[in-house]
């Protein structure tokens, strides 16, 4: 029994240093959503460039194609900007969510800055972020032709992220959307 008492301390010891020590190898940036081979949640928001319009997640369906979240208040949103807007002109269809924004602001940050997306949805309140478990702006999430999400990136694409690691996903995606 005492023997037993002694042992007790070690081995949550033992167990507490497995799980930090497999931290230590964890990306922070690798955040696996719930979400991955799930259909887009259902939504009616508002269109950023078309005050009036509502958007709802059908819109997003039949190609694949990147859901970028942003703000005008990020500042890692705008050091991808440049980035999108080369993606956008070489065909890549991508949609934007823009996250907790003012949007006249927001309005103005395209006008300025160059707009790739074929339209952007207010999220002014955060409420189509919450169901798609955004932690922050930039996020970015792939859909393939159904509108089901296949891969999820936090923080910002540049060339690297690009061709490494969403670029291969958006060609396969393409390649099984041609018949």
């Amino acid at each position: 029994m005492k023997r037993a008492m002694l042992l007790l301390p070690l081995g949550v010891f033992l167990l507490m240093a497995v799980f930090l020590y497999r931290g230590l190898y964890l990306d922070p940036k690798e955040l696996r959503s719930v979400l991955i081979d799930k259909p887009l949640p259902s939504f009616s928001q508002g269109s950023l460039e078309e005050p009036g319009r509502i958007i709802n997640s059908d819109e997003l369906k039949g190609q694949p194609a990147l859901l970028n979240v942003w703000a005008t208040w990020c500042p890692t949103c705008k050091a991808e900007h440049e980035m999108l807007n080369r993606l956008a002109a070489q065909g890549v269809a991508i949609y934007g969510i823009n996250y907790k924004d003012d949007s006249a602001a927001a309005r103005e940050w395209l006008q300025r800055l160059g707009n790739p997306y074929r339209f952007n949805i207010e999220d002014p309140q955060g409420s189509l972020g919450i169901d798609l478990g955004v932690y922050g702006a930039p996020e970015t999430f792939l859909l393939d032709k159904q509108g089901i999400i296949r891969a999820k990136h936090v923080g910002a694409i540049d060339e690297n992220v690009w061709r490494s690691k969403l670029a291969p996903l958006y060609q396969q995606l393409l390649d099984e959307a041609t018949p």
